[in-house]
């Protein structure tokens, strides 16, 4: 045992980077925990009961993702990426299929086109981002960031993943677009915290509180568990039920109830069934194209964002904010891509929750492996994994998004070149909902701000060649509308 410890300690480096086997044990339940809903999200997102629904996801074909088929394969792809990619960047920052990617596939390319043929296009998305990180270009760009960027990236990461929980619980929800609304979203129901499970999120966040502030060992942890006990115990007392869309005071995805099974077998039918071309053939070279150029910057970005954010907080990172070894994380990242589209999946991209892993001290791929392994063992063990509601993993996301805030101490906002291109990085990451968005705008306030202001001469080539192609990303729709 001591011998496999200590294997494991010279490969993963873990005494090297501070952690300790058991962290990086503990952050890798932690993080899995945190992302683990993505099982349940994505089969909502891109999969369909029915084709009979009236909110069925189907293709131009009246083709439907069987919602039991695309759990099995996230949980499947998520695990395999999530491993590779700890054995080969030695990172601890967990990959699944990406939000973002896979509502644009239900809601703008499926239309269009079938679910293999839109899947054709993620895999070629992938194929593209790892071709540009194994040429190096991605790097580059990550390395031209300027250091107060990526400070602003790590900080909006943080708001951003805190107003996921907020939204998740239940604790911030929208406001129905209707005559006399002053705002888009309100605090609760009707300005009160009128139902039960966010009163579990309100009781998670101050009891994880409570526990980080004491650095109490696997407060977060700690914190899921106990949130998830309580949240089973009062579900069993009052009946809340799922809120399924319909009751705004239900559980919003998982009901924590114990299950009648705890194993079942799952159905990987749909890991190939894609058509790499088909696409272009059935709307055209150009709309396609322009299809595989919106997925390819999205990716690109969310994933060099993320990893910014992630690295900074872990202390991984140089003083530069520049990740050794980020070429390897790169290609593995993009291999998501091919994998995810190839299993029917979506493209698969380092999760923003993997913060929660390195807040319970993760600093190095085991913590991955770990994640990884419990995915796969999620694939037969879904009805025990969805035992915890979100409103008990969503507390972890607002602690930690207060600890990620912090990044801002390195900004310098006596400049105003320097503080509304890292303000608007910080802020339109959660209000768009995207990662990529705020680094777009961040990008191109940077080099209009910077170059009006008479610095042109200092602002790197590259950031001009990407400011540029994020004009063309936030135009598409027009380009696309002007083409057809």
């Amino acid at each position: 045992m001591a011998g496999t410890s200590k294997l494991l300690d010279n490969y993963f480096k873990i005494t090297e980077r501070g952690s300790t086997l058991s962290k990086e044990v503990r952050g890798g339940l932690v993080t899995f925990v945190a992302m683990s809903y993505i099982v349940v999200l994505n089969p909502l997102i891109l999969g369909s009961f029915s084709a009979d629904d009236a909110a069925a996801k189907t293709d131009v074909l009246g083709n439907i993702l069987p919602v039991a088929q695309v759990a099995a394969v996230t949980a499947l792809v998520a695990g395999v990426m999530s491993i590779v990619f700890g054995i080969v960047a030695n990172y601890p920052f967990g990959i699944a299929a990406g939000l973002g990617i896979n509502a644009l596939l239900a809601v703008t390319i499926a239309p269009q086109v079938t679910w293999p043929e839109a899947m054709g296009l993620v895999v070629i998305d992938g194929i593209i981002i790892v071709v540009l990180a194994i040429s190096g270009f991605r790097t580059a760009v990550f390395n031209a960031i300027p250091d107060a960027l990526k400070s602003a990236i790590a900080a909006g990461i943080g708001m951003f993943i805190a107003f996921i929980g907020f939204v998740d619980a239940g604790f911030v929800r929208r406001i129905p677009d209707v005559a006399g609304t002053t705002v888009p979203v309100g605090l609760g129901i009707g300005g009160s915290i009128a139902s039960l499970p966010t009163v579990i999120f309100v009781f998670g966040v101050l009891l994880m509180g409570i526990l980080v502030a004491r650095k109490v060992r696997g407060g977060l942890l700690i914190g899921i568990v106990v949130t998830t006990a309580l949240a089973i115990v009062l579900e069993a007392v009052f009946h809340v039920g799922a809120s399924k869309g319909v009751d705004p005071k239900g559980w919003n995805l998982s009901v924590p109830v114990l299950p009648d099974v705890l194993a079942q077998l799952p159905d990987l039918s749909l890991v190939g069934d894609v058509s790499l071309f088909g696409a272009f053939t059935r709307i055209g070279v150009l709309a396609a194209s322009l299809l595989v150029f919106t997925l390819v910057l999205a990716n690109f970005f969310d994933a060099m964002g993320t990893m910014t954010g992630l690295g900074k907080e872990g202390g991984l990172a140089d003083e530069h904010g520049n990740l050794p070894g980020i070429g390897k994380a790169f290609v593995v990242e993009g291999a998501g891509a091919i994998v995810g589209g190839g299993a029917s999946a979506s493209s698969n991209t380092v999760f923003v929750e993997s913060a929660s892993g390195i807040a319970e001290g993760a600093r190095t791929g085991l913590a991955n492996v770990v994640t990884g392994l419990l995915f796969l063992a999620a694939m037969f063990l879904t009805p025990l994994y969805s035992v915890v509601p979100i409103e008990a993993a969503a507390p972890a996301l607002v602690v930690v998004g207060a600890l990620m805030i912090g990044q801002v101490r390195d900004i310098d906002f006596t400049k105003f070149d320097v503080a509304l291109p890292a303000f608007l990085t910080i802020v339109v990451m959660p209000f768009t909902y995207s990662i990529a968005n705020g680094i777009g705008v961040g990008f191109i306030a940077w080099v209009v701000i910077g170059a009006a202001s008479g610095k042109a001469k200092q602002i790197h080539p590259l950031l001009w060649v990407v400011a540029a192609l994020f004009v063309a990303y936030f135009a598409v729709g027009p380009i696309t509308d002007a083409i057809t």
